[in-house]
């Protein structure tokens, strides 16, 4: 079949932004350049790389052809010669701060294009974008039917694309590809509800299937071939397994420069790993305790029913606000809102995470916590974290940083939540849910020593899935399996547990600069007003210490991944 060319800026997406990097090495950087390019140059720089790229890399036949990686290369080599002449030497300490989290976005790219290379090992990587396109209401009219039919048009040559271009492949990826096409994932997170969760990717477009019988039968040719063809995908990525085994990890040496480079974390692999550890006794211990003290207390009975939960989750709200408001723990500006049902910023459909599902077998890991309190998760996924965060970057003046959004210091502010609001009081009348809070926090650890294990090929995925269920309290095995399988950039386990250890490490530093004189609402306000950039960054910017910045001009030459 052949692939029609598509316009370059439309071969990859903002999540990959550009996923095709160069593969040479990008001249090493030994300080703060001294070139000739402006903060100016910076900023049209980097919208210029936003134009370059599109909200999804495979959803409307993007090409994955050697021709198309080329014209890619030298548009990206282009970036990095431009990014590296700037006189960033006499910018200021915020200027320079951006074009760190500039550099860091471009390293992840080349990251993708030399070592992980999703679309050539992961069969995967192909899919989201598909299913999202299944979970589209019907009926739709203009613009929005003009780009589901795209997007459903697009599957055929996508996939037969894909079999040609996967001649790399991961056991660990085919593994969950075969599986993620005919079986619930069993978490379902940010899918549209179902009372019965449709079996996978092909699951979702039979029950697309349904609603267009009955809402839009002109669909029904494209979804009919959609189907077909997602069918065939299945069948020759079953005929062809025995074949696929390549290692998922990308090894010791290339999982120390992308933590340094492309996450800006001052940490090595072993660093995290022992740090990973230690978080994981760490929590392991307060649970023990909590349970101790606890004893005689009753459990927490899961939701029986979905008002039951919907009005615990309305309550948890309320008394999350009026938390952050008597205990004067960060700013709530007047433009969000007050009804939590409207608390609702893309990616997400619901004003939570979790959906009210009664399922055959038992709640997953998720659905075990948030079912008996949602305070953890709402604290973490709603107000005053993800949602709350997004809100407030997307009405940040500056356009570097209104749009980047680093892991660490996403999930990382998220994590410190939970433990800070624990330790800030809001628990002290409701000590079961201390133990939901602890339940997380050691998930959260077991994730990152998983991670750091499974990305130096010391562990499969299946290896690490079942001592997640060993060291985990609650944690089901279609959310161990899930987790812990590699997306398309790696450390994506570890960044909850090491941004929410730099958060505990810059508040401790940042009341010690301040003595009496510290005010934790300040404190968080200023933390939140700097976007969700690197953490390191950000502390250079709160307290003025550049002890790891300065680390991160010098910089070594990409190793190549040991599989």
């Amino acid at each position: 079949m052949k692939i029609q060319p598509i316009p370059a800026r439309k071969i990859f997406s903002v999540s990959v932004l550009a996923a095709f990097a160069i593969s040479w090495a990008h001249p090493v950087v030994a300080a703060e350049p001294v070139g000739r390019g402006s903060y100016q140059d910076l900023l049209a720089l980097f919208q210029d790389m936003s134009k370059w790229s599109y909200e999804s890399g495979t959803d409307d036949g993007a090409d994955f052809r050697p021709q198309a990686i080329e014209a890619r290369k030298k548009e990206l080599k282009s970036f990095q010669t431009q990014l590296a002449d700037m006189n960033v030497v006499s910018w200021t300490p915020a200027q320079k701060v951006d074009y760190l989290t500039v550099r860091s976005q471009l390293d992840k790219q080349e990251f993708i294009v030399r070592v992980t290379r999703p679309w050539a090992r992961d069969p995967g990587y192909y899919l989201p974008s598909m299913q999202s396109a299944a979970f589209t209401q019907l009926p739709q009219a203009g613009a929005a039917l003009k780009s589901l039919k795209s997007k459903l048009r697009a599957i055929p040559a996508t996939l037969a694309q894909a079999k040609l271009v996967l001649t790399d492949v991961a056991a660990d990826h085919a593994d969950l590809a075969i599986d993620s096409l005919t079986k619930s994932d069993g978490v379902e997170d940010g899918y549209p509800y179902r009372a019965s969760p449709p079996a996978g990717v092909i699951g979702w477009y039979r029950d697309l299937l349904t609603r267009a019988n009955k809402q839009q039968p002109a669909l029904k040719p494209d979804i009919v071939k959609a189907i077909a063809e997602l069918e065939s995908y299945r069948q020759w990525l079953v005929a062809h397994r025995s074949r696929m085994n390549g290692r998922a990890g990308v090894g010791e040496q290339a999982l120390d420069w992308y933590l340094r480079n492309a996450l800006l974390l001052p940490y090595t692999s072993r660093d995290v790993e022992a740090l990973g550890q230690r978080e994981l006794d760490r929590f392991w211990g307060f649970y023990a305790l909590e349970r101790h003290q606890n004893r005689d207390l009753p459990e927490i009975a899961i939701s029986p029913s979905a008002e039951d939960y919907m009005q615990r989750v309305a309550d948890t709200d309320a008394r999350v606000r009026k938390f952050l408001v008597e205990k004067e723990f960060i700013t709530i500006p007047p433009s969000m809102p007050q009804d939590w049902r409207r608390f609702i910023v893309f990616p997400y459909k619901e004003p939570f995470n979790v959906p009210f599902i009664k399922r055959a077998t038992p709640p997953n890991f998720w659905e075990q916590v948030q079912f008996r309190d949602p305070a953890p998760d709402h604290l973490h996924a709603v107000i005053p974290g993800h949602r709350f965060d997004n809100m407030m970057a997307f009405a940040n003046p500056n356009p570097i940083r209104r749009a980047v959004q680093d892991g660490a210091r996403y999930q990382g502010w998220a994590v410190y939540l939970e433990e800070s609001a624990l330790q800030a009081g809001f628990f002290n009348d409701q000590p079961r849910v201390r133990e939901l809070i602890q339940v997380f926090g050691l998930w959260r650890a077991a994730r990152t020593v998983g991670d750091v294990r499974n990305q130096r090929n010391e562990k499969t995925a299946a290896e690490v899935a079942d001592h997640w269920m060993q060291v985990t309290p609650m944690l089901d095995r279609n959310v161990a399996r899930k987790y812990a399988h590699i997306r398309t950039l790696p450390a994506h386990g570890l960044e909850y547990t090491m941004g929410n250890i730099q958060m505990w490490n810059l508040l401790a530093e940042r009341r010690r600069q301040l003595g009496e004189k510290f005010v934790l609402k300040d404190f968080h306000d200023t933390f939140i007003s700097k976007g969700r950039i690197p953490i390191a960054l950000i502390r250079y910017e709160m307290t003025g210490n550049d002890e790891d910045v300065k680390t991160f001009w010098d910089r070594d030459p990409m190793p190549e991944p040991s599989r």
